[in-house]
């Protein structure tokens, strides 16, 4: 699946999709209210009211760069809380080869943040050892994002993230430190948008006068856009995740913004005078209107 931006490509290579089985994240997605949003049905949830949600890597082309945004699980992880999450075995590189997308074409890895399902491919294992799966590429982490995870990574889950998808690239001498602000090409900028995490960044991307906004985790899910105050169990800071949803939301309520997430496809995000929704994007001419 895949979308343009003008010049830019953004492709969506899937690791895992779920329907239902959400409410660990989302406690308050109950099915009844789910049904409340029939505007949900059926491509963000089914008519039961059970949410529809995927792990995913975004892989972004502009003219002179190609960008992996977030790199899901991984393999042969250990030490994840989620019991599914372990000792993965997939073919999701092979997927990514297959989909034009060899490991070593991409120059740039970015991570709109370090959680679990964000770093995963950022290393495979060899030999027993954690080495880059992007060999040339450079990886981008946030810069106040790696430094709180770096000094807070104590608990046992949080260490063994840190230890296999995140360490192993700066002993490798492969990660650049950045702003949470800061320009990374022509066409893409990043955005701060903290509160799932310290230093969370989405990312803009503007070509050809078109626009598109990855907005990582910022929502986990599109009924977080009519449920502003629907904080992830996964945020740092439940009271800054809603402020940052509102004000990111209110910048972006425009139908010529493709937004994706970072569990859920492309969109537009509109406003009807009471709540923010969400509509699919099903029609690329709404870029242009």
């Amino acid at each position: 699946m895949h979308w343009n931006v003008g010049r830019v490509k953004i492709t969506k290579i899937v690791e895992l999709e779920t329907v239902g089985s959400t409410r660990f994240i989302l406690p308050q997605a109950s099915k009844e209210e789910v049904q409340n949003l029939p505007w949900l049905i059926p491509h963000f949830a089914t008519e039961e009211g059970r949410l529809k949600m995927s792990i995913h890597t975004l892989v972004v082309e502009t003219p002179s760069r190609r960008i992996v945004v977030d790199t899901g699980l991984g393999n042969d992880k250990q030490g994840r809380t989620v019991p599914t999450w372990n000792m993965r075995n997939t073919p999701f590189l092979e997927t990514m080869t297959k989909a034009g997308f060899p490991p070593d074409s991409i120059d740039t890895v970015l991570c709109t943040h370090l959680h679990v399902d964000h770093v995963g491919w950022n290393t495979r294992l060899e030999r027993g050892r954690w080495v880059p799966t992007f060999e040339k590429a450079r990886y981008l982490f946030g810069q106040a994002e790696y430094e709180y995870w770096r000094d807070h990574s104590t608990e046992p889950d949080k260490a063994a993230i840190f230890h296999d998808s995140v360490k192993p690239i700066m002993d490798a001498g492969k990660a650049d430190l950045i702003a949470g602000d800061a320009p990374i090409c022509d066409e893409i900028t990043l955005i701060p948008t903290p509160g799932h995490s310290p230093g969370h960044m989405s990312v803009q991307i503007r070509s050809d006068g078109e626009e598109g906004l990855l907005t990582g985790d910022v929502a986990h899910h599109p009924c977080q856009m009519a449920h502003l105050d629907w904080s992830s169990t996964a945020d740092s800071d439940p009271v800054q995740s809603i402020k940052t949803r509102g004000e990111l939301f209110a910048r972006f309520a425009d139908s010529s913004v493709l937004v994706i997430g970072g569990h859920y496809d492309a969109g537009y995000i509109e406003h009807d005078g009471k709540a923010f929704k969400f509509a699919l994007a099903e029609d690329e001419s709404r870029l242009r209107a």
